[in-house]
């Protein structure tokens, strides 16, 4: 089973989800979509608008790839689950978030090699198998929480 959370945010991203949807239409695999608040409602595949944490942690400890926005919450919890995750960043443009922040939030996980970044939905089955057979890296949690994970993450891209 493919995991796909959207997280808690206020903003949909019906984008990813009518992706998804499609591929499960074709594709062998489930897939379990964590919707939020996008009003997208799939039709190939199961799905919840939000689940309980226990409900969470089951769906990341059951999936074969996490697929998720650039949540770093949520990026976190399939690294140490050592699960192969696929981050695809809201964009402003398409009204899923304020700016583009999780842009540089994805790209900044990829450069390090911990995750797949999506930025065309088109290649998202291609990035699906090559999760499946990667082999990234660790993450670093040199501070042990969220926010020092973020920093350092940042510091790294605007020192010269």
């Amino acid at each position: 089973m493919i995991f796909v959370t959207l997280g808690t945010q206020k903003f949909q991203m019906n984008r990813l989800v009518q992706a998804v949807d499609r591929l499960a239409a074709q594709c062998k695999e489930s897939f379990y979509i964590q919707t939020g608040n996008s009003s997208y409602r799939p039709k190939h595949c199961e799905y919840m608008k939000f689940l309980n944490s226990e409900e969470y942690l089951q769906k990341i400890t059951e999936c074969s790839v996490l697929i998720t926005h650039a949540g770093v919450g949520s990026i976190v919890s399939g690294l140490q689950a050592d699960k192969p995750v696929i981050v695809v960043p809201r964009l402003a443009k398409y009204r899923e978030h304020v700016d583009d922040h999780q842009r540089d939030i994805a790209e900044a996980f990829a450069q390090k090699h911990c995750v797949r970044c999506c930025m065309d939905l088109e290649n998202l089955e291609e990035d699906i198998q090559r999760a499946k057979k990667e082999v990234f890296e660790p993450l670093d949690e040199k501070g042990g929480n969220v926010e020092n994970i973020i920093l350092d993450f940042m510091n790294m891209f605007s020192e010269p």
